[in-house]
Order: C-alpha cells, then sequence, then structure tokens
C-alpha cells in the first residue's frame, strides 16, 4: 500500500485548484459531444479531428485524477508566521557544502502554490532537499541526497512566511 503525502495549500491556492477541477469536470460533457462529431466524419484511422479530441479527453481526464488526488491529500491552511524555522510555506535562504557565497532563496512549497510567484524558485517539502530543511531552524545544517547517489550538506540562513 502507498502511504499518500500530505500537501500543504493556502486557502487560496486551494480554492483556484478546487475552481480549475470544476470547470474540468464541466467540459467533460463538451469533449464527449466533441469526439461524437468527430466520429460521425468517417473513418477512425484517418480522422484528425477525432484523434486530436480523443487526446484532449485524455489530457483533461489526467488533469482532472491529478487535481483531485492533490485536493484530497491537502492540508488546508495559512502560510507560516513564525520566521526562523523552515516549514511548508516559508521562503529560505541557505548555503551549500560550507560555502557561505553560494547561496539561494526558494520556497517550501508545492508547484501549485509557489505558481503565482514566477521569480521565486519551488521545491516542495517531499523534495530530498525540500524535506530536509523541514523543521530546521536558522543555523541549522542539514544532509540530503543527490539524484547520482552522493550528499549535499545545507545551511538554513533565513525563514520567513511567504506573502504572495
Amino acid at each position: 500500500m502507498t502511504e499518500t503525502q500530505v500537501t500543504w495549500l493556502t486557502q487560496e491556492s486551494h480554492d483556484r485548484l478546487k475552481n480549475e477541477l470544476d470547470q474540468l469536470i464541466a467540459n467533460r460533457p463538451v469533449i464527449a459531444a466533441e469526439i461524437n462529431e468527430r466520429r460521425e466524419e468517417g473513418d477512425l484511422k484517418e480522422n484528425g479531428g477525432y484523434h486530436a479530441a480523443r487526446e484532449e479527453q485524455g489530457q483533461q481526464e489526467a488533469r482532472i485524477r491529478q487535481l483531485q488526488e492533490l485536493l484530497n491529500s491537502a492540508k488546508v491552511g495559512e502560510a507560516p508566521t513564525q520566521s526562523g524555522v523552515a516549514l511548508p510555506g516559508s521562503v529560505v535562504k541557505v548555503y551549500y557544502d560550507g560555502d557561505e557565497s553560494d547561496t539561494e532563496t526558494f520556497l517550501i512549497a508545492t508547484r501549485e502554490e509557489g505558481a503565482r510567484d514566477a521569480k521565486l524558485e519551488v521545491y516542495s517539502p517531499n523534495s530530498p532537499l525540500g524535506g530536509a530543511l523541514l523543521e530546521a531552524k536558522v543555523g541549522d545544517t542539514r544532509e540530503y541526497n543527490l539524484p547520482n547517489g552522493s550528499t549535499m550538506k545545507v545551511t538554513l540562513l533565513s525563514a520567513e512566511p511567504y506573502h504572495s
């Protein structure tokens, strides 16, 4: 059995994603009607409109499943209010492997949560880096696994609540 990971979302993001889901579900009959129209045009092997409509339907159904899973596992709440601790919804500044000149600032959140601010990189709390930093306090050094199997140390310089 797989364990469902909880996703942190603000109420605003939850509402935006729920609205998108509702629109996609409401659009199902439109896509089904288009597929039926295209099917009646004749030979399905060479019917580009039919295949395009089926592909669009597949993409929409995949997005519906993704949104349903995300919203079902979401923990809705406000961004953290405390500074100095890395939590989902925090903007953190870190440095890597003891090199204080190698800093990076990013948001610990889901891509959907961070989608409003294109200037800010987003790391999931479920990612190796995001997960390693969770609950870290300013000055803490944590270690996380890189895709190549090696590890890297990261030190938290600051953590502030995210404000969109």
